[in-house]
């Protein structure tokens, strides 16, 4: 950001520009903003603790701009943006940008902003001329990997981009891939500002071809070399889905899409195909005869390439070998050939390529403990495939329900969905509120199981239960995910 504001005002005067984030030196920081700048850029957290440092002062502040205000919802920045805002002058112009506009943010802009006007902008489609889209339905993480292996392996390429929906999903498949000996880096929201922009330039310089990325990390990511974008999971929203691939198949440049699904998730599909205008063509896995091809054409290529350097020692080294042991040249290049492979066989046999695996049996829950003294137990229709945890639960619950975080009881996640226990006597109307609330850009889908404590509170005889629900009304609530109405 702080670079494209260099770029578009270089040729305005006396227009200074100051980054400042996590990870670099406060001293360098200090010195830009004690020299006068007349912008700032920052993340949340660097920004508070220079004001709290005093060596940044807000008092001539005359426009403030909130960028990716979801994403920092999701985050868990809204307390901090909350703060920052306070420590503003009342006289202000703000602007604030986000992808969707969740109950939380809403409620911000009705704050902190003066008769705002809101602009939508309309949802941008995908040009079929650039963007060759595909699908491919696997079952498990080992039939992703291998598919993507087999992808990798047997397609033409240049720059790949890869989503997964965690950071340590990034970590742990840069790490499998470096494995097979492909130049790849993960790129997540733990990663600091500086190691980020070190592994762009990787990426743009070809230092590395493959990055592993998570949606909030690839945010702002600008690489015209990148030919395929291969969702390794399935986005939370169509949205998202099209703004990820929209990072290849720039510059007149062709590029490819690829999105792995399981059963489950063929809606998502139907939702993108009908936002995107889009029909998306299911794809074959690379034949095990395309994978041996490839495998033989690049080995050729290597031979062409290390022709081309001085061999003259080693042409010598053959001649006197061939002499003294009356081996062909031919049998001795052979020799050679399978001494570089290491003792992995070059090719592929037929059978080596996994067989489809049986449809796995629908989850079930498992046995539990029952709920705790004057609690209730629900079922929410997310888990940890999709990415949720715990504290993303109880911010969704606490903040959206007004209850209390200390009365929300055992949260026990699964692949799929969770479960949650809440109090006894929950009012129809708050079980309805949180029928309508989204868990990291999920329904929760809220519905009550036959769990109860061993002194669940009798239903009386016209069907209501005596009132023994603590939910309370909180000020300061508990946002740190995308929890929205």
């Amino acid at each position: 950001m702080a670079e494209s504001f260099k770029k578009y005002g270089k040729h305005l005067k006396n227009i200074k520009v100051c980054p400042i984030f996590g990870g670099q030196d406060y001293t360098i920081q200090t010195r830009q903003l004690r020299k006068g700048v007349q912008i700032v850029v920052g993340t949340p957290g660097r920004i508070m603790d220079h004001i709290r440092r005093k060596t940044l002062d807000l008092s001539m502040l005359t426009n403030l701009v909130l960028d990716e205000a979801d994403e920092m919802l999701k985050m868990g920045f809204i307390d901090d943006i909350e703060w920052i805002l306070q420590q503003t002058p009342s006289e202000k112009q703000v602007a604030l940008f986000s992808a969707t506009m969740p109950h939380s943010i809403r409620r911000i802009a009705q704050k902190y902003l003066t008769d705002p006007v809101e602009i939508t902008i309309k949802t941008k489609t995908i040009s079929a001329r650039t963007i060759n889209q595909r699908y491919l339905i696997t079952r498990s993480f080992s039939q992703k990997f291998d598919a993507l292996s087999k992808i990798l392996e047997a397609e033409d390429s240049d720059g790949i981009l890869i989503f997964v929906r965690t950071r340590v999903q990034t970590v742990e498949l840069a790490e499998k891939l470096s494995r097979l000996g492909y130049g790849c880096s993960a790129l997540n929201g733990d990663i600091q500002q500086n190691q980020r922009t070190r592994t762009v330039e990787q990426l743009k310089s070809g230092k590395i071809d493959i990055l592993i990325a998570t949606d909030v990390a690839a945010r702002g990511l600008d690489v015209e070399r990148i030919s395929h974008v291969i969702n390794f999971d399935v986005p939370f929203d169509a949205e998202a889905y099209i703004h990820r691939i929209g990072r290849t198949g720039r510059a007149g440049r062709k590029g490819k899409a690829i999105l792995f699904i399981t059963p489950r998730e063929r809606s998502m599909l139907k939702t993108i195909e009908r936002l995107s205008r889009q029909k998306i063509e299911e794809m074959k896995l690379p034949t095990v005869r395309a994978i041996n091809l490839r495998r033989v054409e690049n080995f050729k290529k290597g031979i062409s390439k290390a022709l081309q350097t001085d061999i003259s020692f080693y042409r010598e080294l053959i001649r006197e070998f061939s002499e003294e042991t009356d081996a062909s040249p031919e049998d001795i290049a052979a020799a050679l050939a399978s001494l570089a492979q290491g003792g992995k066989p070059l090719l592929l046999k037929e059978n080596s390529l996994p067989a489809k695996r049986k449809k796995q049996r629908k989850q079930t829950e498992p046995a539990q403990h029952p709920p705790e003294q004057g609690m209730e137990r629900y079922r929410i229709e997310v888990g940890s495939e999709h990415g949720v945890k715990p504290g993303n639960i109880v911010g969704a619950i606490a903040g959206e329900a007004d209850i209390d975080s200390r009365h929300i009881g055992r949260i026990t996640i699964f692949d799929s969905f969770s479960t949650v226990d809440l109090p006894e006597g929950m009012p129809r109307d708050i079980y309805r509120l949180l029928q309508k609330v989204w868990v990291n850009n999920r329904p929760l889908k809220i519905k009550r199981t036959a769990g109860k404590s061993s002194d669940s509170v009798p239903t009386q005889k016209n069907g209501r239960r005596r009132k023994r629900f603590t939910g309370k009304k909180r000020h300061n609530r508990n946002v740190s995910l995308s929890a929205q109405l």
